[in-house]
């Protein structure tokens, strides 16, 4: 049987450079930074001072105060992406069956606010248990899924995908399947996190995975960059509606690109560290293009994982150069996550969008802050280095990786 295919018809988004997809685009070609010093909350004792996170946020309103009662803020990042992706594909609600319609969404960590929040209460107030009714659906971080699904009466396949920084990668992976192997005709897909909070930064700090440059938070993302010393954590969402290509083009559905492939792997090597050698990176790349039947060299451009951390950005890198060979100093390399930081779960998503702006765009998006390559890495490799270049993009792969040896890649295709 012919294997059905899947398009992209509407997206959406909330991140530290963008509160929807226009002013996303504009900022990602332009090369503009997300990251500044935590406005969130006092960090003046943290040995990371340094978040991307969403500007001029104010969820009264999106939210009457009923609602606000019961949605974590990644929760709130969830449904204003979705929104605008459910707009944007132009669904007449009247016609389409949404018995066919689902959703699969991702979180890293969920609301961890609200159980930072709960616990804290509980500990302030001597012991006594007055915990809101509210806090085990606004914590656990399949609500998401839920909420989009009951604002919109969306009744396929619902459910939440957590594998660290690779969920929405995962998430989108399984839209992508669902749709193939006909449980679904459209499914919203994609994540959101909201980890600009005490408990994940303290932890992340501790950890010695963030970024210290406090004094210049702007350029503290820097991945590839001789001086980078950590991630900057980030907040947000992207959501993309899947669609079937035949139920697309039969309702007229304005279709972006083409949702090729994917591939998944482990590194079975450690719980935060990248193999060295990128070898689970490598796998995960092979399998995609052999799931899009495609050669390495069909890819234009990689959308790379480079989180801006020591070990991280050198492992793929050399896991690019040695499954593309020749061709890889061919193809554009960036890691937009110099922009946005890196939004955990959520991170994936906000990835893909850019993967279909360069392909419907013709526009590559930089790599910024690099002052001075780390000498790893390979000085004629096309990392996009300062600002975007304007390229035909026919196919556009992007990774990410996850805590516990996640690796997941997914390639988007032109039509």
């Amino acid at each position: 049987m012919e294997q059905r295919r899947v398009v992209v018809t509407g997206i959406g988004t909330i991140n530290p450079i963008g509160n929807n997809i226009e002013e996303y685009f504009r900022n990602l070609e332009n090369g503009v930074s997300g990251s500044a010093t935590i406005t969130a909350f006092d960090a003046t004792n943290f040995k990371s001072r340094i978040a991307c996170e969403v500007k001029g946020f104010n969820a009264s309103e999106y939210f009457d105060r009923k609602e606000l009662r019961k949605y974590d803020r990644y929760a709130q990042f969830a449904l204003v992406a979705a929104s605008e992706a459910v707009e944007d594909a132009a669904i007449d609600f009247e016609r389409i069956n949404l018995e066919r319609v689902g959703v699969v969404w991702a979180s890293g960590v969920g609301g961890m606010q609200t159980f930072y929040d709960e616990v804290m209460g509980w500990s302030e107030g001597g012991g006594i248990p007055r915990f809101s009714p509210f806090f085990v659906p606004k914590m656990i971080p399949d609500l998401a899924a839920g909420h989009i699904s009951i604002k919109y009466g969306f009744m396929g396949p619902n459910y939440s995908v957590v594998s660290a920084c690779a969920s929405s990668n995962h998430a989108m992976i399984d839209a992508l399947n669902l749709i193939r192997w006909g449980k679904a005709d459209m499914i919203v897909t994609g994540g959101s996190e909201a980890p600009v909070i005490i408990p994940s930064v303290g932890g992340f700090s501790s950890m010695q995975a963030l970024s210290t440059r406090n004094d210049d938070p702007q350029h503290a993302s820097r991945p590839f960059d001789k001086d980078r010393d950590g991630f900057v954590i980030a907040e947000g969402a992207g959501a993309l509606v899947f669609e079937e290509y035949e139920h697309a083009v039969a309702r007229g559905a304005k279709i972006y690109c083409e949702v090729a492939g994917s591939g998944m792997s482990a590194d079975a090597y450690h719980i935060t560290a990248p193999c060295p050698d990128g070898r689970g990176a490598k796998l995960s790349m092979r399998l995609a293009l052999e799931d899009a039947e495609i050669g390495v060299d069909a890819v234009d451009y990689l959308n790379a994982h480079g989180t801006s951390t020591p070990l991280g950005d050198v492992a793929e890198l050399a896991a690019v150069q040695e499954l593309f060979g020749e061709h890889a100093y061919r193809m554009n390399i960036s890691s937009t996550k110099s922009m946005t930081g890196h939004l955990l779960g959520a991170t994936a998503a906000v990835e893909a969008l850019a993967c279909v702006f360069a392909i419907t765009h013709g526009v590559v998006p930089p790599t910024i802050n690099v002052e001075e390559l780390d000498p790893q890495i390979d000085p004629k490799l096309n990392l996009t280095l300062g600002k975007a270049q304007n390229r035909e993009v026919k196919v556009a792969m992007s990774n990410t990786f996850g805590f516990g040896g996640h690796n997941s890649t997914i390639i988007f295709r032109a039509l």
